[in-house]
């Protein structure tokens, strides 16, 4: 997860620019936001805890003038939900100065943190975000050749954003596990993590940034150049599934119809005698919708959800608490006595679609068959995704009918890994897919190197 953003302009006001990119970008990331600008060189960060609309008002996009900025908002995967892992961070190297933002999780960077610690590098967070920052702050090589060289000692997903000096960088693991898109607004260069971005303040789609690839825009335009040599593409398939937005375009793939693709060949796959078919807002709707159309059943909304659970600091009390799933879907008289078709994108540790099941059962519905538009997630991510230990996932260790009994449903069945696949109009060779078949593009470390709060006990302050 996490969203990333980057404009070079001399004319236009680049950090309002940024604001309305990461607001775009908001489904990616809503523990922190941050904006940090460059004007003659001089590099200025405003970040805090929050959505983009809580952290950013007017006077403070008024105090951040410059030619070049970059924003991010924050979906934690290394390093805890608290301010100082917030970013862009700034970083003040022996060599240069950089502000820099990342999309994606470094699969070992426990023994590059301890060499520049022992270096007397100060690293102020506990990501692994500025073991990034730190290597090429220190590096005093041409920025070029510092980002590849950077690069070629980075192992994991990483989809960075920079600002060294007055230069806006943009560059991405050498597998592509994490998207990121080069754009222009008149002659203007943009890079966000999703086409969506783009859209919103109207730029137009370049391409998007190759695996391994630098991108560099400065005074005197745009330049690129391959710092490391690619690997196979492993572009992160469960993007498609479920975390880009469905008006973004991936490896040329409109999101939203891959999914409506999804739920037509579930249906398939999964045929049902049902009533209606109604999807697990908001994540479910795309595939509903192309269950619906292919297995002719109509299509209605059974549960409408607040949208803004999850927006707010104030915690439910105990009794609030206990009615659980309502805090966020309620169900609609319509579903009495009604057989129901409830379909979502996937299930991970299985409790919310268990609560759900059981609040459909309560409103009086006669079946409720789940369907979902993804294979089983049997093991954990270490590029980006906040996933949880493989003993966390519901279905790592259970059988489909173990899920079914688990969930308490009337059915279930998933859409196979080919049917997703099909879906995406990818060939299997350029995805990673690990998640649902433990089939790693890289190493991936084992027990408490990759715990996401390793680093909390031994941050350097």
């Amino acid at each position: 997860m996490c969203g990333v953003f980057g404009v070079h302009s001399a004319d236009r006001d680049v950090a309002r620019l940024t604001y309305f990119g990461l607001f775009a970008l908001q489904h990616r990331g809503q523990e922190s936001a941050g904006i940090a600008v460059s004007e003659g060189g001089r590099v200025t960060a405003v970040r805090d805890m929050g959505l983009v609309a809580q952290v950013f008002d007017e006077e403070k996009l008024a105090a951040l003038p410059g030619e070049v900025a970059i924003g991010h908002t924050r979906y934690s995967t290394t390093g805890g939900a608290h301010w100082s892992n917030a970013q862009p961070l700034v970083h003040h190297g022996a060599a240069r100065t950089v502000a820099l933002a990342h999309n994606g999780n470094l699969v070992t960077p426990g023994p590059l943190r301890d060499e520049l610690l022992a270096a007397g590098v100060r690293i102020a967070s506990t990501s692994d975000t500025e073991v990034i920052a730190g290597l090429l702050g220190r590096d005093p090589a041409p920025l070029p050749e510092a980002v590849a060289a950077t690069m070629a000692r980075l192992d994991g997903a990483y989809s960075i954003v920079a600002i060294v000096g007055g230069t806006l960088v943009a560059f991405r693991d050498p597998l592509g596990i994490r998207p990121l898109t080069l754009g222009r607004i008149g002659d203007d260069w943009v890079v966000a993590s999703e086409t969506c971005a783009l859209d919103l303040i109207g730029a137009d789609v370049v391409r998007d940034v190759l695996p391994g690839e630098v991108v560099w825009v400065d005074d005197e335009g745009c330049h690129s150049a391959q710092a490391v040599p690619r690997g196979r593409s492993a572009a992160c398939i469960f993007e498609h599934v479920y975390f880009a937005r469905p008006d973004s375009s991936l490896g040329g793939t409109g999101v939203h119809a891959a999914r409506v693709r999804m739920g037509e060949r579930l249906a398939e796959e999964a045929p049902v005698d049902a009533d209606l078919v109604m999807p697990i807002p908001d994540s479910g709707t795309p595939a509903a919708i192309g269950f619906a159309k292919r297995s002719r059943i109509p299509y209605e909304e059974g549960l409408i959800k607040n949208r803004y659970v999850g927006r707010t600091f104030i915690e439910p009390d105990q009794e609030l608490r206990r009615q659980g799933i309502r805090l966020k879907f309620n169900p609609l008289d319509e579903i009495a006595g009604r057989r129901l078709v409830i379909v979502d994108d996937s299930i991970v540790r299985g409790n919310t679609m268990r609560a759900l099941v059981q609040m459909l059962d309560d409103a009086g519905a006669a079946e409720v068959h789940v369907r979902i538009s993804s294979p089983p997630v049997v093991s954990p991510c270490f590029y980006g995704i906040d996933m949880a230990d493989e003993d966390e996932l519901a279905a790592a260790h259970r059988s489909v009918e173990e899920m079914r009994e688990h969930v308490g449903a009337t059915s279930l069945h998933y859409l196979s890994l080919d049917g997703m696949q099909w879906a995406t109009r990818l060939p299997e060779e350029e995805v990673c897919r690990a998640c649902f078949t433990r089939s790693y593009p890289t190493r991936v470390p084992a027990g408490r190197l990759a715990a996401k709060h390793r680093f909390e006990a031994t941050a350097s302050r």
